[in-house]
């Protein structure tokens, strides 16, 4: 049915603040269909977009190796500590931008293994 499962929302807002001419860059996670996107007047304004995702597979053992060997710490972006059952508490924080919340680390509870 390709049904609709992406919002373009930023898109949107976007293509209707940019100049005539001028460029988009979309970097972010984008998937599947979307409807509603306005190509009149990303067509009327004779823009160009560009598009891409970070290449995780590529660097991420590179930039690990960093992090073992104490060159990177980047636990300076959590903000927020919670346990695993607060998760629905914690995306609704993350979403609505709440108490300065960047990146939120949900933690299981430790639960010892019976004999």
């Amino acid at each position: 049915m390709k049904l609709e499962t992406d919002v373009p929302t930023v898109l949107t807002e976007m293509i209707t603040t940019v100049r005539k001419g001028g460029i988009i860059s979309v970097v972010g996670d984008y998937y599947a269909y979307t409807n509603q996107f306005p190509i009149g007047a990303f067509m009327e304004k004779g823009l160009t977009m560009s598009s891409g995702q970070v290449h995780v597979q590529k660097y991420w053992k590179e930039l690990l190796g960093y992090i073992e060997k104490g060159e990177f710490d980047p636990t300076f972006m959590i903000t927020h500590r919670l346990p695993l059952d607060q998760a629905e508490e914690a995306y609704r924080m993350f979403d609505k931008k709440e108490d300065g919340a960047i990146k939120i680390i949900l933690k299981p509870s430790m639960v010892s293994p019976t004999k």
